[in-house]
């Protein structure tokens, strides 16, 4: 499944197209996923099918997800077509630099949401880098033209390094590290901003 460029389509359309090729065998690890989680129903969201699957040349990884996408339930994706601000400006980078999307796998260290007790959304801890470990050594390792993986903030950075030192073979790739684009990370914005659209030029060189 791909559309154009600007174009979003809705949920319910790509639900539909979450087995197809090339997506497929990277949505069968989220059913798995979610069945790992206590009682069978942690929330994951899906692989976008108009992503570039299991011929991704670049990974984008995020932190866990964000709650507009724990919102819609079985209608969430990892996807760069989300409206939330984080991928909004994501996305704004991206036009603005020479990487194609249709190269993109846009992921979350952690795959499922993290919940408080209150029932939001919380911070990863390193027991929860470490407890998603082996679903990002998973991941990785079905990826076979992955060339570079860009990742966004500290909890992404983090979980990308304890992977790249702590599992036996690791797949060693270039990696570029941006700030969280998080609106809430006011600091140094125009900067940060910047940095991602230079990263992802960069990750645009890689995949040539």
């Amino acid at each position: 499944m791909h559309h154009d460029p600007g174009e979003h389509p809705e949920p319910a359309g790509k639900r539909a197209h979450v087995r197809d090729h090339p997506v497929g065998p990277l949505n069968e690890l989220v059913e798995q996923w979610r069945l790992d989680g206590a009682n069978g129903t942690r929330f994951v969201p899906w692989f976008d099918p108009a992503g570039a699957g299991t011929k991704a040349q670049v990974l984008l990884l995020m932190e866990s997800p964000g709650p507009q996408t724990v919102a819609v339930g079985d209608l969430g994706f990892s996807s760069l077509d989300n409206e939330d601000p984080t991928t909004q400006k994501v996305r704004r980078a991206m036009t603005l630099s020479r990487l194609d999307p249709a190269h993109c796998l846009r992921w979350n260290v952690i795959p499922w949401a993290l919940l408080g007790p209150d029932g939001r959304r919380r911070s990863p801890r390193v027991d929860d880098l470490e407890d998603a470990r082996p679903a990002l050594t998973t991941l990785v390792s079905g990826l076979p033209f992955l060339k570079v993986v860009v990742t966004f903030g500290g909890a992404a950075l983090e979980g990308w390094m304890r992977y790249l030192t702590l599992t036996d073979t690791p797949v060693l790739v270039p990696t570029l590290a941006v700030p969280h684009p998080s609106p809430a990370n006011g600091h140094r914005r125009h900067e940060a901003f910047l940095r991602t659209t230079f990263a992802l030029d960069r990750a645009a060189d890689l995949c040539r």
